[in-house]
């Protein structure tokens, strides 16, 4: 039996017919889906060093599942120390399965772990159906060895959705069980 990831069975039985009935939509691929789940790390301190690159890089792929890869200054600036080309922080885009997996493991392992949590902000949404959350910490994967951190990182995720709008999209994540702050 092939493997489907539980977020990906829930988003076919019970989300697509929810946004259905609350949206008015006639057909199912109306319904917004989540395409890619971006996640980036920018990383300054890494003109200094190239080994908090290098670590950011198997954090990240240990995270995701997937492997990272780097982002590269496009321009030049002096005051900085920067040149063209020089590796400044880390990056993963997910689809498909492991972007369900990602998904079910951030809401139900992850968010969970952050001290004082009390739900993400629900003003990360840019206008264009996209929500991007920011997270302060790395220890809140449990990928993450304590231990072996030399350097605490924050990362920012970006959820992509089919919709334009941000009404719909929330109303997709929150179906996805993403805590909001103002659950209205």
């Amino acid at each position: 039996m092939k493997y489907i990831p539980r977020l990906k069975v829930k988003y076919q039985t019970e989300i697509v017919p929810n946004l259905m009935k609350e949206f008015g939509f006639k057909s199912i691929m109306q319904v917004p889906r989540i395409e890619k789940i971006c996640i980036n790390q920018g990383l300054g301190d890494g003109i200094a060093d190239k080994k908090i690159i290098d670590n950011a890089l198997s954090e990240l792929t240990a995270i995701t599942g997937q492997k990272a890869v780097s982002t590269k200054s496009k321009k030049d600036i002096s005051n900085f120390k920067l040149r063209r080309g020089m590796p400044i922080g880390a990056r993963v885009t997910l689809r498909g399965e492991k972007m369900y997996d990602f998904l079910d493991r951030l809401i139900s392992i992850a968010l969970p772990r952050v001290r004082d949590f009390r739900g993400v902000n629900d003003k990360g949404f840019d206008g264009r159906g996209n929500y991007t959350l920011g997270v302060t910490e790395q220890i809140i994967f449990p990928e993450i060895d304590i231990d072996k951190i030399s350097k605490l990182n924050g990362m920012d995720i970006t959820f992509v959705t089919s919709t334009k709008n941000d009404k719909e999209a929330s109303a997709l994540l929150k179906e996805f069980g993403i805590p909001f702050k103002n659950n209205n």
